[in-house]
């Protein structure tokens, strides 16, 4: 982000998303107040609020892409829900806390991941380790075999057998086993494997409006009396190499951090797109559905205005969350939403609608544009493809007509 000044974060989003410059130019702009604030005092920085954008514009211009762009540009995290999906506490649907939840719960999956892909080199040699023992059993002391070999394998071969005469290297047993599994020679040797079996499904016990994470928390405490079930597999050692790798790399991902890292990163850098927030703006009615519309911006109010959100890795304070919504607005219109939430959204940018000139720079000028994958898609058929200028135009043309 030091490098990431405003003009370059917009050329970064010109190499995927064409035109919409003021869109740009704002969101720009609120990222990068995002990394200044991280340069100032402790104290200062509580109170810098972020300044949440409401990007208005018609279905398929760019707004959702402009926000998802700009999460992986910082490797932020990032989760995208539509407002609609939300209903009023005391109804049956979201509550708008799970937007939080959500997000928290996609952060440590990927901070997880990412871990594990860091610690893959050391995992490997451990899980090599783990395939040596089972082709080689440890030996009962003072028990030894003739010839300096362990016991049989454990698929019941003898040593000699796993090995094989005509291509014993020099050494000792374990380190002709370990030079061969290095080289793949017994990459489809069956070995017997204990693994995790999949548990059952457990009753969703609670699954009513505002329920969802006690409902987690009642399976994980469960969860956590019950015995790991495992089952013995007879599985290829390639295989083997692949589950007890994954098995090891978990142990040594230190899951505390994680989850601590994962609260911190949402409460500092997470970004929230709410899309269809037009679907919840009433227009002044005090009946019907249109008090329950009220009713999820009041709920949504307070998220998005700062409070603390209760998840099974920790409070998240959500103050510092930077909210981007969108919509339409063909029906309704942005002072339709209730002033308090108004206030919370301080940048509004319209995005322009798209004519034949941007359709075709659409389809020819973006990073992997959309000509591009489908010649590459055609390719895997063997079939070689060219698309003219005019070809272009014409397909921008026919859907302009379609839009329209």
């Amino acid at each position: 982000m030091k490098d990431l000044k405003p003009k370059e974060i917009v050329t970064e989003l010109d190499k995927y998303i064409i035109g919409q410059k003021d869109a740009k130019k704002s969101v720009a702009i609120a990222l990068r107040n995002r990394w200044r604030r991280r340069q100032l005092d402790k104290d200062l920085q509580e109170e810098i609020a972020p300044k949440n954008i409401i990007l208005i514009g018609p279905t398929g211009v760019g707004k959702t892409e402009i926000a998802r762009r700009l999460a992986n540009l910082t490797d932020s995290p990032f989760y995208k829900v539509e407002a609609s999906k939300f209903t009023e506490v005391g109804y049956v649907g979201r509550d708008v806390e799970s937007m939080i939840r959500d997000i928290v719960e996609l952060t440590v999956n990927n901070l997880r991941v990412k871990q594990q892909d860091a610690v893959q080199e050391k995992a490997a040699k451990m899980a090599e380790e783990r395939v040596l023992d089972i082709l080689l059993p440890p030996s009962p002391p003072n028990f030894s075999m003739p010839n300096g070999l362990g016991p049989e394998g454990s698929d019941g071969q003898s040593q000699d057998e796993i090995i094989g005469t005509d291509s014993v290297p020099t050494g000792s047993t374990r380190e002709k086993l370990r030079t061969m599994l290095q080289k793949g020679k017994l990459d489809e040797r069956k070995v017997d494997l204990d693994v995790a079996a999949q548990s059952s499904p457990m009753v969703e016990i609670f699954s009513n409006t505002g329920m969802e994470e006690m409902g987690i928390n009642v399976k994980d405490m469960l969860g956590n009396f019950m015995p790991k079930n495992t089952k013995r597999r007879k599985v290829s050692v390639k295989e083997a190499m692949k589950i007890l790798t994954q098995e090891e790399a978990a142990h040594l991902v230190d899951m505390e951090k994680v989850k601590t890292d994962a609260v911190e990163l949402v409460e500092q850098s997470g970004i929230i797109f709410i899309d269809e927030i037009d679907k919840i703006a009433g227009k002044g009615q005090s009946h019907g559905p249109e008090v329950s519309k009220e009713g999820v911006q009041r709920d949504l109010l307070p998220i998005v205005e700062g409070s603390s959100v209760p998840t099974k890795y920790g409070t998240v304070k959500t103050d510092h969350i930077l909210f981007i919504a969108s919509g339409a607005f063909h029906v309704s219109k942005p002072s339709d939403l209730i002033p308090e939430l108004q206030g919370r959204f301080p940048i509004r940018v319209e995005l322009t609608s798209l004519g034949a000139d941007d359709f075709t720079r659409i389809l020819t000028e973006p990073k992997n544009a959309l000509i591009l994958q489908y010649i590459a898609l055609l390719r895997t058929e063997g079939v070689v493809i060219s698309f003219t200028q005019d070809a272009v135009e014409k397909i921008a043309d026919i859907a302009v007509e379609v839009n329209s």
